[in-house]
């Protein structure tokens, strides 16, 4: 199996680790919210809503495009810390943080 198929799953099971954490369902940003210059748009979306429309969506578009990987991906200490900030279930933090790790791992190692 290609790094880019791997890659597919591994946002797959991102999706349904967030949708099964409540973290899915939000409205789409506004389409100035994308053109900020902080760290995960942190300054325009919530953190959930990067991973989804930003970080998943721009993976997915590198899959489509057969694209290289970015050399670095470490997504998952921001994810952690936004989680227990925001006390999700603890079981629900564990599958999101261990679904956007298999997504770093597979980025980075590539």
């Amino acid at each position: 199996m290609s790094v880019h198929q791997q890659l597919q799953t591994a946002l797959l099971e991102l999706e349904a680790a967030m949708k099964a954490a409540n973290l899915w369902r939000m409205p789409t940003p506004e389409a100035s919210a994308f053109a900020s210059q902080q760290p995960f748009c942190i300054d325009t979306m919530s953190l959930p809503q990067w991973v989804r429309f930003v970080f998943i969506a721009r993976l997915n578009a590198l899959i489509d495009a057969n694209a290289p990987m970015p050399a670095k991906c470490d997504v998952a200490p921001a994810v952690a810390a936004y989680l227990m900030q925001e006390k999700v279930r603890a079981s629900d933090q564990v599958l999101v943080v261990r679904a956007v790790e298999r997504v770093d791992q597979l980025v980075s190692d590539n």
